[in-house]
């Protein structure tokens, strides 16, 4: 291949992949791995991200996809990365990583609890727009209580989609979209909050300068050339949260639009074009990498976690018929539950709990309502729609305070990222809904977002926004079944019933919850 190709490199909860895009747009070839973030020892709720085995990932995916496009490294102009939000990196005075964390670290109870008893909790939240569970505060009071020779020896911080760059490049920069999931800006202001960090207890000097995507820092170094299979010397550009990339791949930029991100997590968002905070501290809002604009959202947690767990427990006939068929295991599933009624027989997934920034406990993972008399209906394709179904109702709980929030009414969607795929999933969302939802023809939004700031570093195209809206291309929408969408608008009220009595167990320490974030 002679065409000039855009690199995105994405680190998200479950995987992480590179993924080539023409300059059309077009995905071209993607290589991904899963990994997982173990507990550490004697720290109970902990996860740890780990920095060499995960670079070694990612090395493993840019060398996949360079492989499967044919390409030169030299047809790669720039590379840009995305990664999970609040998860970061923190490295001494030589550059090397010393402590980190994904997203979902939470072990920081005990420190997320004092920030709230003190009232400083609710006082980040009114600078940051986000509350302590799983963002950097409580996490840095718990390093300095708990590991402080690495406290002392902290000389940079940076979130994980920054840690790319710093591998790929050696800068230490952030963005804003990624630096506001810290928890740690001042958020109409798009940078770091001198208060929030004295709270912490940190100097700002250790907090990387905040640059724009699509910002060229610096180049691809001999070193991750050797590990990467990279070109020496191809720009590296600032991308972005995932997320908020997400809606740029797609084309949201513009105030109002109602989105579902589909991934490990879904994130049901709307654009803003002023920093408006819940004053219910339920959902949160964030930077988004588009200049004077941010971002209010509904985390769904776990959602696309869920469904990889139930595939690899309980679905080993599916995958043998997936692969005889050369088709993805999903596609097998999607097709035995699309048969199923709105409500599968009877069958309640309980999963992800609605979001409650302040005090945010999910329930212990179930499926209840099983007719034991009638295996036929009650069986893995009523779990798996389940599944589906109660991410679409945690979709539908944003949506309503999202509405609330921003003063608006939502009349249609776009759901991106891998939950976009099939056909069975975006049809249940628009059901649920009660909206047409659109789904793009690039599902990797994501990656898609980070790729066209690496053209606008590369001078490729002169505007991020501009280039979206000429690339993004919608291959399909799924409108609302009436009959479908007015019996989920009963299903849905018993959902929130099942859910809030299967919380009272989790609460009552009887069954593990799914998770708890921190504080709480």
């Amino acid at each position: 291949m002679s065409e000039e190709l855009l690199l995105a490199i994405d680190a998200g909860t479950g995987s992480c992949r590179a993924v080539l895009f023409g300059l059309d747009g077009s995905q071209v070839a993607i290589g991904q791995r899963e990994y997982s973030h173990p507990e550490l020892a004697g720290a109970p709720g902990s996860q740890v991200f780990d920095t060499d085995r995960n670079w070694r990932l990612i090395c493993e995916c840019v060398r996949e996809a360079l492989a499967a496009s044919g390409a030169s490294p030299d047809a790669v102009k720039a590379v840009s990365a995305t990664s999970m939000r609040e998860g970061m990196v923190l490295y001494d005075a030589r550059g090397d990583e010393i402590w980190a964390c994904p997203n979902v670290d939470s072990r920081a109870g005990e420190e997320a609890g004092d920030l709230v008893r003190s009232g400083e909790a609710q006082e980040i939240y009114e600078h940051a727009g986000d509350w302590v569970a799983i963002t950097a505060p409580a996490r840095f009071r718990w390093i300095a209580r708990n590991e402080p020779d690495a406290f002392a020896s902290i000389a940079h911080v940076g979130m994980l989609g920054d840690w790319i760059l710093t591998k790929l490049a050696g800068v230490f920069v952030t963005d804003p979209s990624l630096g506001s999931s810290s928890g740690m800006f001042e958020l109409a202001d798009r940078d770091w909050s001198d208060r929030v960090l004295e709270i912490c207890g940190l100097d700002r000097s250790v907090f990387p300068p905040v640059v724009e995507p699509g910002s060229v820092v610096g180049s691809v170094t001999a070193q991750a050339a050797a590990e990467t299979g990279l070109r020496e010397g191809t720009p590296v550009v600032v991308g972005g949260a995932d997320t908020q990339l997400g809606l740029l791949g797609i084309g949201v930029t513009q105030p109002g639009r109602f989105t579902v991100v589909g991934g490990s997590f879904w994130q049901s968002t709307v654009v803003l074009d002023e920093p408006l905070i819940d004053p219910q501290a339920r959902l949160r809002t964030l930077c988004h990498t588009v200049p004077d604009r941010w971002m209010i959202e509904g985390i769904g947690f776990y959602c696309g976690i869920v469904m990889r767990w139930f595939r690899d427990a309980f679905c080993e006939l599916e995958k043998a018929e997936a692969e005889r068929e050369g088709v993805d295991v999903y596609q097998v599933l999607e097709r035995k539950a699309a048969s199923l009624p709105p409500g599968a027989n009877g069958v309640f997934g309980i999963f992800s709990n609605l979001m409650q920034a302040s005090r945010w406990v999910h329930a212990s993972p179930a499926f209840v309502g099983f007719d034991v008399a009638n295996p036929e209906r009650a069986g893995r394709s009523e779990c798996f729609r389940s599944i589906e179904e109660s991410a679409a109702y945690v979709a539908r709980g944003h949506l309503g305070v999202v509405e609330e929030i921003a003063g608006i009414e939502v009349r249609d969607a776009v759901l991106t990222g891998g939950a976009a795929k099939g056909t069975l999933w975006p049809q249940i969302v628009a059901d649920v809904l009660g909206v047409p939802v659109r789904v793009p023809a690039v599902k990797e939004s994501t990656a898609l977002g980070a790729a066209i700031y690496a053209g606008v570093g590369a001078r490729l195209y002169d505007d991020a926004g501009a280039a979206a809206e000429r690339l993004v291309r919608f291959e399909r929408t799924h409108e609302p079944d009436p009959a479908a969408a007015a019996a989920y608008a009963g299903l849905y009220e018993t959902w929130l019933e099942l859910y809030r009595r299967s919380l009272e167990l989790s609460e009552d320490g009887l069954v593990r919850p799914l998770w708890r974030a921190a504080g709480t």
